[in-house]
């Protein structure tokens, strides 16, 4: 961290024909969640709810984006809903194969 006690982190949403990255200089002891508030990217993705999106760092998911403090360097992802149970999609790819070897 520098003298000023600042962190710089950058915030990152994607959708499959559109991306933004957002660098933040955040003061230190900032929260997930304040990063994501701050980075503006509701503005461009009207159907984002930042207040109660889904966020991780580094591709792995933050369970309490309220309370974790962010360090110098981190990249916070906003992640979408999921369309589909990856569970269930498994299910059913799974008999569709066994479908056809039976045939």
């Amino acid at each position: 961290m520098d003298n000023n006690q600042t962190v710089h982190v950058e915030v990152a949403y994607a959708l499959a024909d559109k991306q933004r990255i957002v660098a933040l200089e955040l003061p230190a002891g900032s929260t997930v969640r304040d990063a994501v508030m701050q980075s503006g990217l509701d503005s461009q993705f009207p159907e984002l709810d930042l207040s109660s999106a889904d966020v991780g760092i580094f591709g792995k998911v933050v369970s309490k984006p309220d309370t974790q403090a962010l360090n110098d360097g981190e990249r916070v992802e906003i992640y979408r809903p999921l369309i589909a149970d990856p569970k269930e999609v498994r299910k059913q790819r799974a008999a569709k194969a066994k479908a056809r070897k039976q045939a």
